[in-house]
């Protein structure tokens, strides 16, 4: 399923589902209801971006601050292909999108196994340019997230990804703050991301609420993502800040409507602008009772809806014409008033 008509406005499961097969499933059934188009999850293998089994991670879980070690934090996520497999095969059959991150090639050939429509980049990745190149290769439409890149690392990776094949791409600004703050949010840089290289520009979206996508939209993303839960008080690094699914449908909502209000780039009036155009503009008219042969001097001509005479732009035409039937007052002009 690719959406090239609307906002693709996905629901990040990531490892929300704490390695819970069923979570994962009532997750991806309430991302549909709360009218996400995608879920996304990670089929990442820790080996790839954690060697050092003594670092710790701390975060902000359910119960407070948790510290506790990272390898086996993630290892507890990771989800193997029969499981990424049995999600795939459940999205398609309530009709939503599924897509995933990788962090090798086998994982990738994972995702090119299930038919899966983008694979995404994330961006602790950003710079792992051989992954990057595979992705490309895979003829997958690939997803590149930039936070903590700069304008040099950014186009490192995009030319990496043409130089290798690669044709669909979408790129998401993003801040790699969990929750990201306002003042760090920097959307004005979509509209920069979008001149410099061209492609489709999405938004990652940490902050909390709902201003910040709506701006992003305005702006001109075209792809939301936005981490979901179903609970806050879930155990785990990511549900504190994550959307619930009464959140993640006010969240979508506000997508919807300010899409819909952005509507068309042409500088016309709406059909219902133009039929209340008669209603609501202005007329010349008649200020006061005027009879035949008399004729219009300045102080003659008032301006009074409906709009379905003479426009105000032709008072000065009206100027010095005699009239051949009386007006009363509030009266249009019209051509055969004169002589």
């Amino acid at each position: 399923m690719k959406k090239t008509d609307s906002i693709l406005i996905v629901a990040e499961i990531g490892i929300n589902h704490n390695g819970d097969i069923s979570l994962a499933k009532r997750m991806i059934d309430a991302a549909k209801q709360s009218g996400a188009d995608a879920v996304k999850f990670q089929n990442y293998r820790t080996e790839d971006f954690v060697l050092n089994k003594k670092i710790n991670f701390k975060y902000n879980s359910n119960t407070g601050m948790v510290i506790e070690n990272q390898f086996e934090m993630f290892k507890r996520y990771e989800l193997t292909f029969e499981k990424l497999k049995k999600l795939k095969s459940y999205c398609d059959s309530i009709e939503i999108n599924f897509f995933s991150t990788p962090t090798s090639t086998r994982g990738i050939e994972e995702l090119k196994l299930l038919g899966v429509d983008y694979i995404k980049n994330g961006s602790d990745f950003i710079q792992n340019l051989p992954l990057i190149e595979e992705m490309a290769k895979s003829k997958i439409p690939v997803v590149i997230s930039t936070g903590m890149a700069n304008l040099a690392q950014i186009d490192e990776a995009v030319r990496t990804f043409e130089n290798a094949g690669g044709k669909d791409l979408i790129i998401l600004h993003c801040v790699s703050q969990y929750p990201a703050p306002m003042k760090e949010v920097n959307l004005l840089k979509i509209p920069v991301l979008k001149n410099v290289f061209g492609y489709p520009i999405g938004f990652s979206d940490h902050t909390e609420g709902n201003e910040a996508a709506i701006g992003a939209v305005a702006l001109g993303a075209t792809f939301i993502e936005k981490h979901f839960t179903l609970s806050h008080d879930l155990p785990g690094p990511d549900h504190q800040f994550s959307s619930t699914p009464d959140e993640f449908s006010i969240y979508v909502e506000s997508i919807r409507n300010i899409e819909m209000a952005l509507g068309s780039k042409k500088l016309i009036p709406t059909t219902e602008d133009q039929k209340n155009a008669s209603l609501y503009h202005l007329s010349c008219v008649a200020r006061k009772k005027l009879n035949p042969n008399h004729v219009l001097t300045i102080d003659d001509i008032g301006f009074s809806r409906p709009g379905d005479g003479f426009p105000p732009k032709m008072r000065d035409f009206l100027i010095g014409r005699k009239l051949l039937k009386s007006k009363d007052p509030g009266v249009n002009f019209n051509f055969e008033d004169f002589v």
